[in-house]
Order: C-alpha cells, then structure tokens, then sequence
C-alpha cells in the first residue's frame, strides 16, 4: 500500500495491511535481540559450592575479603550463576606463551634510564 487516501471502504484492508507490518516489525526485532542469558539464575551457598567447587569455609572467607561477587539479604548468602562462571574464568592462569609477550612487552615499552647529573660535588 503506498500513499493513498485511505476512505472508509478501503479502512477494514488499510487496518489488516498495518498489523501485519507489526508483525513483521516485531519479529524483525525479536530476531535483533540477543538472546537471554539463562545462567543469570540466583543461587545460594550450596549451588555456589557445586559451582566452583570450594568448600562453604572457603566460600565465605572469599566472600568476607571482596573476592568472590555475592549478595547479602538477612544472614543469607546470594550468588548469580553468570557472575560465578565469570569469577573463574578471570582467574585464569596465563600460558607461557602469553607471560612471555608481556614480558617482552614490559621490558620494550619499560626501559628508563637516570638522568645524567651536570654537577659534580667538591
């Protein structure tokens, strides 16, 4: 349907042209959205424990010291599925092949020397 003056004959087809331009919209934009993530569940201390395999003691000293990302309402702990995942995954440990670029790095982009002193003492 293009620019056309619309009368009142024609309405009933005009109405069932746009509502299927909004399905059409709708699932266009269904398709554009990413998709939920489904491990952004809310978990407690024993489903943290399965999670990353430490013991409740350990759970909540890496808690108590900022380590491990949890939520506290009352006197329960609450953890986020996603955020645990990610907790792991930030602590792991660098290939040698990965230490020895920033290394390299560091030793190029680091090298300083003391500025020479003018004055001598007497």
């Amino acid at each position: 349907m293009q620019k056309e003056t619309v009368t009142f004959d024609k309405l009933p087809e005009a109405v069932g042209y746009l509502t299927e331009q909004v399905i059409e919209l709708k699932r266009m934009v269904s398709e554009l959205q990413p998709p939920a993530s489904d491990k952004h569940v809310l978990v407690e201390i024993e489903d943290a424990c399965r999670i990353i395999r430490k013991a409740k003691p350990t759970i909540y000293t890496l808690v108590r010291k900022g380590l491990l990302p949890a939520y506290k309402k009352g006197k329960k702990l609450y953890f986020y599925e996603d955020e645990l995942l990610a907790w792991i995954e930030n602590g792991r440990r660098k290939t040698s092949e990965q230490t020895y670029e920033e290394m390299l790095a560091n030793m190029q982009g680091g090298v300083r020397h003391k500025p020479k002193s003018s004055m001598k003492l007497k």
